[in-house]
């Protein structure tokens, strides 16, 4: 079953500062690009910590402007002083829903994507996210039912019945086993479009119980 990764949505243009970067400079990139943030890189392009508007507003920058040369002000902040770090990543290869449980768990509004060394290669925000939740719910149905149901899971068909609305997923039936029900909620939750899955799946049988007392057959001393 294919799912959507972080590379199919990222954009591998980004704009990126360094430690030493200006506050005012850093300013001036946010409002000439329309972002809500940037990556903040070291001289490898690994990325160090990203600065964001919260992190801005919660400096105040002195004047005069401290990049201009000869001047004698102090020295204000740089993207190094006011940057959220350690950066919050994600690699090219995870999927977008992981991408978006992990942007909403950490309250952020972008994700910088970096390859196996940490070097940036791309920017997932949360708005190229949510346009992966915008699929009909009759897809979402056809790929529960046909790629989780059939396919994955081999399940008969008409035990679990399924309904979706507004991409929130809501799964009624049974299943033989119940190892099967982590499987079918870590599979549907994954789906491109998932918002969210309530299950009322139950099992006929429990396999995952522990057979037999390891107590009762403990030596005495």
């Amino acid at each position: 079953m294919k799912y959507l990764k972080v590379a199919d949505l990222m954009t591998d243009e980004v704009v990126s500062v360094a430690p030493g970067t200006c506050f005012k400079d850093v300013t001036k990139l946010l409002a000439q690009h329309d972002i809500s943030g940037v990556p903040v890189l070291d001289g490898e392009d690994r990325v160090v910590g990203v600065v964001s508007q919260t992190d801005l507003l919660a400096h105040t920058a002195p004047e005069p402007h401290p990049c201009e040369q000869g001047t004698t002000a102090a020295v204000p902040p740089t993207a190094g002083d006011v940057m959220s770090a350690p950066a919050v990543t994600v690699h090219p290869e995870e999927t977008v829903a992981d991408a978006a449980r992990l942007m909403t768990r950490r309250s952020i509004e972008r994700l910088p994507v970096v390859d196996v060394e940490d070097r940036l290669v791309g920017i997932v925000t949360r708005r190229d996210l949510l346009r992966t939740f915008l699929r009909p719910d009759s897809e979402i149905r056809r790929r529960v039912t046909e790629e989780v149901l059939t396919e994955m899971l081999g399940l008969p068909a008409g035990d679990i019945d399924v309904h979706v609305v507004d991409g929130i997923v809501t799964l009624d039936g049974h299943v033989e086993r119940r190892s099967q029900l982590a499987a079918l909620l870590s599979l549907v939750e994954r789906l491109d479009g998932v918002v969210a899955v309530a299950s009322r799946v139950t099992a006929r049988t429990d396999d995952t119980a522990t057979h037999g007392d390891p107590a009762r057959h403990a030596m005495p001393w």
